[in-house]
This record gives C-alpha cells, structure tokens and sequence, in this order.
C-alpha cells in the first residue's frame, strides 16, 4: 500500500510540474528574472535582491505566505542576545500602513505564526486563498520589511509574553540542560547561545538597538520569499513586484561573519543541579555544517542510533533498564553544527551506567558492527516518507524550507533527499568514526535536587556607597627623574669587587623605596658543561624547595614577610627589607638540600648536579654581601 501511495503521489506532482511548465512560459514581470525550478518549485530574483519561490498547489483551498529573514542568533552581539526573537514578536505589531494588523488578520481567518532559529527568522500566514486575501498579504509583508514601528510600547506589551517564554524553558530540564551543553560545546561560535537569550538581555535591551538590528537585516537582499497553495502564478509574480519590488535595495553592507569554532581538543562535561523529576544525560559532537557531504551519513546514523523502538540504543539502554527514553537529534546549520544523544534515567537508578553506556555505543557501536541492510532500509523508508510527506503539503514545505534557506539554498533540501537514499553502511561507519569521538564529546548531566547549592552573586554597589567611609593614606615616596641614557647610568654606577664577585650598584631615587637585585653566576667551561644543560635546569628548579634549617613554606613565607617579589636571581625588595632578602637568599643558595618529597630526580644525579652547579671560584660567601 505504501508504494502505491508513492507512485500515485509522484503521478501527481509530474502532472502539476507540467502544469507549472506550461504556466511558465509567460515571461515574469519587468524586474523580476527566473533562475531555477526543481520538482515543482521555482525561483525569482527581484532587482532590489529578493527572492521568491513559487510553489502551486491548486488542490488546495489555502495559501501561505512565508517569509524567511537570514538572521538569527548568530548575529547578536554582546549583551544584544534575543534580539532576533524579540523583533520576532514586533514584526507583528504593525507597520506604518498596516498599524493595527490583528484586527485584518481576525477578520480574514489568518492563522499567523514565527519562529527564529540560530540561522533564520521566518514569519508565515495561512489563509484561505482569494486575490483580495494574497494581495493584502503581500503588501502587509512587505511594509513590515523596512516600515516596522519597533516601538517602546510594543517592547513593554510584549515583555511578559517573552519572559514567560524564558522561563518556560527555564523550568524544562531538558531545555536546561541542552542550553548549558551548548555553551559548553562553543567557546566562541554564538551557537552557544540560545536563541531566546540571557534574561539581562531581555530585559535591559534599548528600544534602539532593537531598530538598529532590524534596518541592517530586515532588507529585501537577505530575505526569501515563499509564496505555497492555490493561486495564479502570473497574477502573483504582479503582485510580488508591484510590493515588494517597490522596496529599493539597500545601500548598507551586511556585517561579515567570520568566527570559526576551534577544533574541541578533549572532552568537556557540564552538570545541572535544580529541582526535577528524571537524572537526564546529554552527550553532543561537532559535526560539519548543513553543507556537507557527510550530512546524510550523519542523519542516518542518527536515525540507526536514536530511534525508538528500532535505535541500538533503545536496544542497548531502555531494554536492559538503564534508561527510560533515548533520543538522538542532529542539527544542520549554516555553521558546524551538533549532534546530541540523550537518555532519560529514572530516579533511583544510576545516572553514570547510564551515560558510560550511551557513550560507548555512540563512539563505538558503528564502528565495530557497520549498519546492517535491515537497519539501512528501515533508516531510508523512513527518510523517504518524510520527505513525500513534506512535498505533499505545500503550505508546510514552505515554512520547512526555512531551515534550508538558512543552510545556503532551499534546493540542498532535494540533494539532501537524494543523498540519502544513495548512502551506503560504509560511508555511515566512518562518519560515525570521524566525528564520534572522545576528544569531540560533551556531556551533560542533570541531577535533580530539592535544595541545590546555588552561589547568588549580588549585583555590585554603588562606587560612592564603597567610598563613603574610606579615608586615603599618606602619599608614597616618590622616585626621581632618571635619565636612562649610557652615559648617565655608567656615571652614576659603582663597582665594587669582593675576591672573584663583581657587584654593580645603581643608586637611585625610586617611587616607594623599591630595589631591584639581579644575580648572574658563571661557572664551568665548554667541557664540563656539556650535556647537562637538563641536570642544570632542574637543579635551578630546586632551589627555593627547602634548605637544612627551612621548609619550602618557611622559606616562602619568610620570603613574603620582606616583601620580595620575583625569584631567588632576580628579585624586587624594599631599602628597608634588601638586606635580609640578600641573607635569606644566600642561605636558600648555599643550603639548599633538595628534598626527595619535591623531586623525581635520584639522590645521586641530586648530588651531582649541586656539586657540579656549586665547584666554582664564584661561591657565595655572607661576607662578600
């Protein structure tokens, strides 16, 4: 029966395609060229950069008008995060010449509705298909293009609605989780970031910011225009650019997107403590973007892994108890996206079988045992349903196209299509391979808890409110001016000489009293020093670690009562600490004991290479300081 669906399915739209054929041979409109056509679909370019897609259904009594604008998330910039999906909300709050819209869209039976994504924002209306309905449809599209009020007042109204939409989400520990993850996964790509928002943003954001986004991105070159249902195609090519070619292009450029998400160099984990019902693991991988030709390797393994009940890890987890619900989920975006597995984990039971078990049949499962024929034919049945079912609704397909535009091109939906039925279990194996791997692994857990131990961080104070009581102290002691040139330093430089130490002293007038003190000690010849360059760095290394009479943290601590900063060679004291930082120094240097506890270096090569670091003429004695 299923092929017999299909075949009368694909009779149907061969009929339709050579009706749009016939229909096309009217030339468009002046303004508007065709480009491409595929199964039934076809494409316009306006001059001001529109696009249009035209798909005919005249089996069907409704028309939907979609419009797909090509920013997202991934556009906002600091502290502007969820500004897409609040322009989302004030799209539909009128226009310069279409200023209260809901009360047309009740009277003419619209159902309108939006969603925005990490890509895209669209905006669509279903209705029941008449010229008068379309025409007022388009033209109210078009005016909320550039003519949007974006006002103040709508941002107020529309406040609560957002909020309740956030904290929504904030109560889904599903939702929850799969935020933390993602900004676990993206260090830097703002696919980190939700697309609603952080809640300061929210609430905080300028009515002007808000306007500003919407002029850059809310253009006719970064939008595509779908047009799906019963309707006449010359009629609504006039129409489109009696509309929408009215508006003229833009003279701004669109800002470049240019982060790239450095390749994950070991595996991140991220837990969510909060009050729930069920312990959730989530376990995500980058994978390429929706541009790819691993894109169908990648939702078949998808398929072959999380489905229910036929998924290995329905087989491996929910049958043998160790979870209630699996799930697997890819996301093909215009940037690298993810793939996430999760499993949801009753309470009571353990979460961390759980999660080893996930991960080890994500990583390893298809590598070992290749998708059998029976899993590959099940994964395509499916897909190849999917996508009838889409083509055959054209109102919906209108809106899934969505997704697609944001990728790079609504046609990578048919190419998408076709790759899927051509993919092979080897090239599902080593994709599996290639990207499911420890070093590309998040994990994310939720544990649910009454009473979490939660740090509220307060807000900072007023710098007047901390400086009321303070009362400053006396200046410190100021430097002079210095003029570093040679010849001044060699004038006002003294050398002294005790036995074989040379001692240069640069007395100067420093800010505070300071004194800087740098030791350098030769020692050894071509000879005798060969090959112990490690022996000596690692004796530099030791000292400081503790001496006869000292520990390592009383020397530090002592070290820290003088006020000495640096190292043991080269450090910075007071006028009034340098001489016992000198003495502290000369007993660190020459008792130094090179405790085993500190060291992996054996007694003898120990001895060795103090003795070989010490055998010089240039010993340290305290009366030389």
């Amino acid at each position: 029966m299923r092929t017999i669906r299909s075949v009368k399915l694909w009779a149907g739209l061969t009929v339709l395609g050579l009706q749009l054929a016939v229909a096309a041979w009217a030339a468009p409109p002046a303004g508007v060229n065709q480009t491409a056509s595929v199964e039934g679909i076809t494409e316009y370019h306006l001059a001001n950069g529109l696009r249009v897609l035209l798909y005919p259904d005249l089996s069907k009594p409704t028309v939907t008008v979609n419009v797909t604008y090509l920013v997202g998330s991934r556009m906002e910039s600091y502290g502007e995060t969820g500004m897409a999906h609040l322009l989302e909300h004030l799209m539909f709050k009128g226009s310069t010449h279409f200023p209260k819209p809901d009360r047309e869209f009740a009277a003419r039976g619209f159902r309108n509705n939006g969603s925005t994504g990490y890509d895209r924002t669209n905006y669509f209306s279903t209705f029941q298909a008449s010229d008068d309905n379309l025409s007022w449809a388009l033209r109210r599209e078009a005016d909320a293009m550039t003519n949007s009020f974006i006002a103040r007042k709508d941002l107020d109204s529309e406040m609560t609605v957002v909020r309740n939409e956030y904290e929504k989400g904030e109560n889904d520990p599903i939702d929850v989780l799969f935020k933390r993850l993602l900004s676990a996964m993206f260090q830097w790509h703002a696919y980190g970031k939700e697309t609603i928002g952080a809640r300061s943003d929210i609430e905080n954001v300028r009515i002007e910011n808000l306007r500003a986004f919407y002029r850059i991105y809310y253009q006719p070159d970064n939008a595509v225009l779908v047009i799906a249902g019963h309707f006449d195609v010359d009629r609504t090519l006039r129409l489109v650019a009696d509309t929408f070619g009215r508006i003229p292009r833009p003279k701004r450029t669109l800002p470049p997107q240019w982060t790239v998400e450095s390749t994950q160099d070991g595996e991140h984990s991220v837990t969510v403590r909060r009050k729930g019902d069920s312990q959730i693991v989530l376990v995500g991988y980058h994978i390429p973007a929706g541009r790819s030709a691993d894109a169908a390797a990648l939702s078949a393994l998808s398929d072959i892994l999380g489905e229910t009940p036929s998924g290995r890890l329905h087989h491996e987890l929910v049958e043998t108890g160790l979870a209630a619900q699996v799930f697997a989920e890819p996301m093909f975006l215009h940037d690298p996206g993810v793939i996430i597995f999760g499993a949801i984990v009753k309470p009571g039971d353990s979460v961390e079988r759980a999660r080893d078990r996930l991960i080890d049949v994500v990583e390893h499962s298809l590598g070992q045992t290749a998708p059998t024929q029976a899993e590959m034919d099940r994964m395509r049945r499916s897909e190849e349903t999917e996508a009838e079912r889409a083509l055959a609704d054209p109102q919906g397909f209108g809106v899934v196209l969505s997704d697609y535009i944001a990728q790079g091109d609504w046609r990578l939906f048919f190419l998408f299509r076709d790759a899927t039925e051509r993919v092979d279990a080897p090239q599902v194996a080593a994709a599996s391979q290639r990207y499911l791997r420890r070093d590309n692994r998040t994990v994310g857990i939720f544990l649910p808890e009454d009473a979490p131990q939660r740090a509220e961080i307060p807000a900072p104070l007023a710098v007047d409110q901390m400086l009321k009581d303070f009362t400053p102290r006396a200046a410190t002691e100021a430097g002079e001016r210095f003029d570093p040139s040679p010849q001044n330093i060699d004038a006002r430089t003294r050398l002294v000489h005790a036995g074989d130490l040379k001692i240069a002293l640069l007395p100067k007038k420093t800010k505070g009293g300071t004194v800087n003190v740098s030791m350098a000690f030769r020692f050894g010849d071509l000879k005798t020093l060969n090959g112990q360059v490690i022996a000596a760095e690692l004796t530099r290394a030791m000292l400081g670690r503790g001496t006869a009479n000292m520990t390592r943290q009383q020397i530090d601590d002592e070290l820290t009562r003088l006020k000495v900063t640096g190292d043991l060679m080269n450090f910075q004291a007071s006028r009034a600490t340098v001489a016992d930082a000198l003495k502290l120094v000369e007993s660190v240097l020459q008792e130094a004991s090179f405790p085993a506890r500190v060291s992996s270096i054996d007694s003898g090569a120990r001895r060795a290479a103090r003795s070989r670091w010490w055998a010089t003429s240039t010993r340290i004695r305290s009366s030389r300081w």
